[in-house]
C-alpha cells in the first residue's frame, strides 16, 4: 500500500495497513541531515531562477524527510502557499504520497489580529465590518485555492488559529456568525475543485466542536492536548463526519520524559486508529529547538505500535481461516 493509498483509506474511514502518518511542518532539518530549507525571506523578491534553485533544494531535503521517516503524505510549507512548490513536489514524489499546500489567515483569527480593541467594538457596534472582512478574506483564499488547485495539489490545509487553552477566541454564538460560514464556504470551494480539504487551530475547540464537524472538512488537524482536547472523546462526536491529525502532546516532544512521550503517543494511537479516520502526528509541527531525538523517539514508539498491530491482526487472521476451515469441514 502507498502512502497516498494509506491516506485517502483513512479518510475514507477505513482502516488501512497502519495508520498514516507525517507532519505540518519539520523545521530540523539541520539537525537531522545537515541541510537548511532557504531563508524565508529570501523567497519574496527572488528571480524565477533563484526560485527554482531554492525549490529544488526544498526538494532536496523533503525527499529525506519522507524517506527517513516513512512520510505518507507531504504538505510543501517552503515555498507557502506555492503552486510551483506543489508541482515539484508531484514530479518529485508521483503518486506515492498524498502532496498538499498550505493556506493560513483566511478567516478572522488570533494570529491575524493587529486591533484587538476596534475589533472588539465592531463586534457588537459595526458587525457588517466583520462579515466585510471575512468575505474579503475569503476571496483571497479563495484565488489561492484555484493556483493550488490547478498545480494538481491533492489536499490544501486551511490553517486558522482561533482557540486558547481556554476556548475560542470570541463567543460560540459569535463564531457561528462571524467565521464558520466563511470557513465552510472555503471548504465547499477546495471540495468543488477535487482537492480534499484539511482544517486546523490550536486551543480548545470543544464548544465550537460542531460548528468544525458543520464544515464538510476531511480532517481537522492538531487535536490540542495541552488545551484539554482529548482525542478519544473528539473522535467519538467525529468519527464518520471529519478525520482526525495530531493529538501527541508537543511540549512533551520539547522537554520530556520519553516515558511520557510515549504515553502520549500511545494514547493517540490507541484512541484514535480503531476505525480509521486517523493520521498520527503531533499537535503543532516538527518547530526550531525541539530535540530531534525526541521526535525520532516518537516515530520509534509508532513503529514499534504498529508492528504490533500488525502482528496481532495476522494472529486473528490465522485464527479466523482455521475457524473458516474447520466450519466447512463439519458440513
Amino acid at each position: 500500500m502507498t502512502g497516498k493509498q494509506r491516506m485517502q483509506k483513512t479518510l475514507r474511514f477505513e482502516e488501512p495497513d497502519r495508520p498514516p502518518h507525517f507532519e505540518v511542518m519539520f523545521e530540523l532539518e539541520k539537525e537531522a541531515f545537515g541541510l537548511e530549507f532557504p531563508d524565508r525571506k529570501a523567497w519574496g523578491n527572488c528571480t524565477a531562477v533563484e526560485k527554482e534553485r531554492m525549490i529544488a533544494q526544498c526538494m532536496a531535503i523533503y525527499e529525506k524527510i519522507v524517506e527517513r521517516y516513512h512520510w505518507d503524505a507531504l504538505l510543501v510549507f517552503w515555498p507557502w502557499s506555492d503552486p510551483d512548490g506543489v508541482r515539484a513536489a508531484k514530479k518529485t514524489f508521483g503518486d506515492e504520497i498524498l502532496i498538499g499546500s498550505v493556506v493560513g489567515g483566511t478567516t478572522w483569527s488570533i494570529e491575524s489580529m493587529t486591533d484587538w480593541m476596534q475589533f472588539s467594538i465592531d463586534l457588537v457596534e459595526r458587525p457588517e465590518v466583520i462579515r466585510a472582512e471575512a468575505e474579503r478574506r475569503t476571496q483571497v483564499a479563495v484565488r489561492k485555492f484555484n493556483d493550488l488547485a490547478e498545480a494538481n495539489a491533492d489536499f490544501i490545509h486551511v490553517v486558522n488559529d482561533v482557540a486558547f487553552n481556554a476556548g475560542p477566541f470570541i463567543s460560540p454564538p459569535q463564531f457561528s456568525e462571524f467565521v464558520t460560514p466563511y470557513l465552510r464556504c472555503q471548504v465547499e470551494h477546495i471540495r468543488s475543485l477535487g482537492v480534499i480539504p484539511f482544517v486546523h487551530t490550536d486551543g480548545n475547540i470543544m464548544s465550537i466542536l460542531d460548528d468544525y464537524l458543520s464544515l464538510g472538512a476531511a480532517c481537522f488537524q492538531s487535536v490540542d492536548p495541552m488545551a484539554g482536547m482529548d482525542i478519544a472523546e473528539v473522535k467519538k462526536r467525529a468519527h464518520g463526519t471529519m478525520a482526525l491529525m495530531g493529538n501527541v502532546q508537543c511540549n512533551l516532544l520539547q522537554d520530556g520524559p520519553k516515558e511520557a512521550i510515549r504515553e502520549s503517543a500511545l494514547y493517540c494511537l490507541h484512541h484514535g486508529s480503531p476505525g480509521g479516520g486517523y493520521i498520527f502526528g503531533t499537535s503543532n509541527t516538527i518547530f526550531p529547538g525541539m530535540p530531534l531525538e525526541n521526535y525520532e523517539y516518537m516515530v520509534e514508539v509508532y513503529r514499534e505500535w504498529c508492528d504490533s498491530s500488525a502482528s496481532f491482526r495476522k494472529f486473528f487472521d490465522i485464527r479466523r481461516r482455521i475457524a473458516s476451515a474447520s466450519g466447512s469441514s463439519h458440513n
